[in-house]
């Protein structure tokens, strides 16, 4: 007996044991039981019988009886009589291969004679092309004579009237026509989220439950995860699953797309508003502008006859000077046209010079690719002859390797069978939940105690760490409750036991239960004395 009271005596581990086991084993019996269905198929029937076997558990010496299955699958008549069929078949095939398997001991026994294969090419036998590098080209004429100067100016014939009189003023600002709207909102990403959100909302928990369900379907019906039907159905389900996502995405994006042009139709409509008034603006400034303009029309005609007299005389300078230039152009192209034919005979004489190399080094080319060609068809030869002697070698293999192989019969094809196993108590749960509720029932029982009883000396209250749960600290204290409590039981504030230890030990006492006592005491008269 404690100081608060003993605590709940522990549940026995082997009568839990055996208790668990007994539950389980009737569980696995009638789950057996019912999981193997008998079927028949035009192909054939499966057919589960059952042996009784004694089992002992080791822990409490109890024996079961344990329904051992035994599958038994026969084929229809017809599927029987093809079997019957194919099995003499095989049978016949087998002692043929078995006969001219016979002789490989003959063929094999000898090596393959490659003596009689054609030479290969001899890569060191081809030269490498010779090339003739070509000469530097010829020095031509770079640079002309001095033939005169050429005139670069002509006498002045009067001044130009360069400014027509002032017509007035031209209109070149328009009155304000409103702003044009040049953005709106298109960002609406948050609507197609909000819209996305709820649709995922209400798919999510039902594709969850579909995928439970499926997982727990399969493995009922004996399909285990990594095999070719289990993944195969998992993957149709996740197939589906990315479907119905790919759809709430899309309706998402729609809302996106008709927001958007909503704020697109609004933002048209009141740029159409502000064009019609510019647009009237606009006539307004063109007709006084036409008026400006036709004034100032008159009086550049006016100008335009003063500079034709000026332009006449200033044609006739440069008609002077230009006699002059064309004569000094002429002596000026008749020395360029020396020097051009000089160099073009220097260029004709470089150019066949190089044609004569680039001739020779065709012909080192061509020698080349000869003996190049000479050499692959050489190498081609012999690999034909080794590829028919090795095609020889291999065919008797090859023919006994294909008498050996047939086809089997069909196996009849049976469907998963629907059953709804019995589920296992969790027996060894029940049992350590039902101690974890008095434990906790007695703890909160110790704890109130040691809050009443907290500030008398010599009196230590349960503040281990592990028998907490909730904990957060406020202050240099720690709010928490114990482990047992509700969720809605009001919180404590207390020291940890651990933390108190490292301090002050001896205001610290571990209890038979194995769990840390504080003495608030201790730790008060310590504070005071401080």
């Amino acid at each position: 007996m404690g100081l608060y009271g003993s605590a709940p005596e522990a549940p026995d581990p082997q009568e839990t044991a055996s208790a668990q086991t007994a539950t389980n084993i009737g569980t696995a019996v009638a789950n057996n039981v019912m999981g193997n269905v008998n079927q028949v198929t035009p192909d054939g029937n499966l057919t589960y019988t059952y042996t009784t076997q004694k089992w002992k558990d080791p822990i409490s010496g109890k024996e079961y009886d344990l329904q051992v299955p035994t599958a038994t699958q026969s084929l229809s008549q017809q599927q029987q009589a093809i079997k019957n069929q194919t099995d003499a078949a095989e049978l016949n095939m087998a002692s043929l291969a078995n006969t001219q398997s016979g002789k490989l001991n003959d063929l094999l026994g000898k090596p393959i004679n490659i003596g009689g294969a054609p030479t290969g090419g001899n890569a060191a036998a081809i030269g490498l092309p010779q090339y003739q590098q070509f000469g530097s080209g010829p020095q031509l004429q770079t640079s002309l004579g001095n033939y005169g100067n050429v005139q670069s100016s002509i006498a002045g014939a009067g001044n130009i009237q360069k400014q027509v009189a002032d017509s007035g003023q031209i209109q070149n600002q328009l009155g304000n026509a409103g702003d044009i709207t040049r953005s709106y909102e298109t960002d609406f990403s948050a609507d197609r989220q909000r819209v996305e959100d709820a649709l995922m909302q209400r798919l999510n928990p039902q594709m969850e439950r579909d995928r439970a369900a499926l997982e727990t379907r399969l493995t009922n019906q004996g399909l285990q995860p990594g095999s070719e039907a289990y993944n195969r159905a998992i993957d149709e389900a996740n197939r589906s699953s990315t479907d119905a996502r790919l759809g709430a995405i899309l309706s998402a994006g729609q809302e996106q797309s008709r927001l958007a042009g909503l704020a697109n139709q609004s933002a048209t409509f009141q740029n159409s508003a502000q064009q019609q008034a510019y647009n009237q603006l606009l006539g307004s400034g063109q007709f006084a502008n036409t008026a400006q303009a036709q004034q100032y029309a008159q009086n550049a005609n006016n100008m335009q006859m003063g500079n034709s007299a000026q332009q006449q005389q200033f044609g006739q300078n440069q008609a002077q000077q230009q006699a002059n230039n064309a004569a000094q152009q002429q002596k000026f192209g008749q020395g360029l046209a020396g020097a051009q034919f000089g160099n073009d005979a220097l260029q004709q004489q470089y150019q066949n010079q190089n044609t004569a190399t680039a001739g020779n080094n065709a012909l080192q080319d061509q020698s080349f690719n000869s003996q190049q060609s000479k050499f692959n068809m050489q190498n081609q030869q012999r690999a034909q002859y080794l590829n028919e002697l090795y095609a020889q070698r291999n065919q008797p293999i090859n023919e006994i390797i294909g008498l050996m192989s047939g086809a089997q019969v069909n196996s009849p094809s049976f469907v998963p069978t629907q059953s709804n196993p019995m589920p296992t108590v969790d027996y060894a749960g029940l049992v350590q939940q039902d101690y974890a509720n008095k434990m906790g029932a007695y703890q909160q029982n110790q704890a109130g105690i040691g809050s009443l009883m907290g500030g008398l000396a010599g009196m230590f209250t349960l503040s281990d760490k592990t028998a907490k749960k909730d904990i957060k600290k406020v202050g240099g204290l720690y709010e928490y409750r114990y482990k047992g409590e509700g969720k809605n039981a009001p919180k404590r504030i207390g020291v940890m036991a651990q933390e108190v230890e490292k301090v002050r030990p001896d205001a610290v006492r571990k209890g038979a239960d194995g769990f840390r006592r504080v003495n608030y005491g201790a730790l008060f008269d310590a504070g005071r004395k401080k």
